[in-house]
């Protein structure tokens, strides 16, 4: 789970309409876009907040396009931060001046959870500008917006867009998407970790389980040998074993290991996180 502190800047190109930002990075499906009909408010508030597909569209492809050109990973449309997205998107409609949080309003983590998120990072962008890409541009120029959009730490992204006095209130939520495995997968997908050190894989998970729900203790097996070593660990990913475990692995010193998952302990907002442990004898 990663959490950095964001930027705020006014952006005034050489245009009738100053362009404002607004970047903020939290440390978390086929591809499609909401249904809501493209529509113009050139004078006034655009009360209904409906979302202009296209001037999404041009968003994502743009950011798709920059980070081609890094050598990134393209973004996948996700429903929910889309969902998320446009929710703020139209706070920020009636308020006029964009930020990322107004009294009264869920922050990042909260309404991305609430709408269906599931995640290990998040970030935004928000903007006020007169065409998307005016607004895509500037945030490329922003080092704190252009960090967020070329972030190889996400992989998902919703976008909103509400035309509303005369100019586009825009909002991008990306995301580095966790998938919702059982205890059985978790436990799978670390085995595979440890067996790349050549140890053997124990086939019962009791001990190992008891042992990742509690934080410390070394419970004993079904046949009452107490392991060497515990190591316990909570994280998103399950890409890597901790750095203390992987010497372990290493060493030489021991011949089997024990993997059991157990229900994450508390984390800040939406976050989606797994827990483990693994006990080598």
């Amino acid at each position: 789970m990663r959490l950095r502190a964001g930027s705020t800047l006014t952006v005034r190109p050489t245009m009738k309409t100053a362009l404002q930002l607004c970047a903020v990075c939290a440390v978390l499906l086929a591809p499609a876009f909401a249904t809501a009909q493209p529509q113009s408010n050139t004078g006034g508030q655009n009360a209904a907040g409906a979302n202009l597909q296209a001037e999404a569209e041009q968003l994502l492809a743009m950011a798709n396009h920059a980070r081609s050109i890094a050598g990134l990973g393209q973004l996948q449309w996700d429903p929910s931060l889309a969902r998320a997205a446009l929710f703020h998107c139209r706070w920020m409609v009636r308020e006029g001046p964009i930020a990322h949080r107004y009294d009264g309003e869920l922050d990042l983590q909260e309404r991305a959870a609430n709408s269906g998120a599931r995640f290990g990072t998040i970030e935004e962008n928000v903007a006020i500008g007169s065409t998307p890409a005016v607004i895509h541009e500037a945030w490329m120029k922003s080092p704190g917006h252009r960090a967020n959009l070329l972030s190889p730490e996400v992989d998902r992204v919703g976008i909103a867009v509400i035309a509303s006095r005369g100019v586009l209130y825009a909002v991008q939520d990306f995301a580095r998407e966790v998938p919702s495995l059982s205890a059985d997968q978790v436990e799978a997908r670390v085995a595979e970790l440890v067996r790349v050190s050549g140890i053997g894989i124990e086939d019962d998970h009791a001990a190992a389980r008891a042992a990742c729900a509690t934080a410390s203790g070394f419970p004993r097996n079904a046949a009452g040998v107490e392991p060497r070593f515990i190591d316990r660990w909570q994280d998103p990913t399950l890409d890597k074993l901790p750095q203390q475990l992987a010497d372990k692995l290493s060493s030489g010193n021991y011949r089997s290991a024990a993997i059991g998952s157990c229900p994450a302990g508390p984390v800040q907002g939406g976050f989606t996180s797994y827990r483990v442990a693994v006990l080598l004898y």
